[in-house]
């Protein structure tokens, strides 16, 4: 018969739990923080001034209907060939000194009718080339 007082036991606390939640919260902020300055791009954005007149005569303009019908400088062409629209866009750019080729399709225009256009003007020799585009109705940039 052991009749001793039963010594208290002291109290412990348990660390191992509590550092695996430490070390998930821990991982969890290192895979949900972005790194801007890692992801951000050098570039540097040209400048636009508003009282340079724009240079209209040295545009062609080339549209793109939504059914992949061309017009260059608002005169429909007939045929819907890469060598049509080339000999078009050559024609267009005759007495222009380095024209600049504005292509303005519809926003449901297939891929492919803008890429010929690319490439006809590629063919004619027209090297500057850019996309006309509109800004958003509503308000939202």
């Amino acid at each position: 018969m052991n009749f001793r007082k039963p010594r208290p036991e002291e109290p412990e606390i348990n660390l191992i739990p509590f550092i695996d939640v430490l070390l998930v919260i821990l991982i969890f902020l290192m895979l949900s923080t972005t790194y801007s300055k890692f992801t951000e791009l050098q570039i540097t954005l040209p400048t636009a001034d508003a009282e340079k007149a724009r240079d209209r005569p040295r545009e062609i303009i080339v549209s793109v209907s939504a059914d992949g019908r061309f017009a260059v400088n608002r005169k429909t062409i007939d045929g819907r060939s890469v060598e049509v629209l080339t000999s078009e866009l050559s024609a267009a750019a005759t007495g222009i000194e380095d024209p600049i080729v504005i292509v303005s399709a519809d926003a449901t225009a297939a891929h492919q009718s803008v890429v010929n256009v690319m490439d006809a003007a590629r063919r004619a020799g027209l090297a500057k080339l850019t996309f006309a585009a509109q800004t958003p109705q509503g308000g939202d940039r």
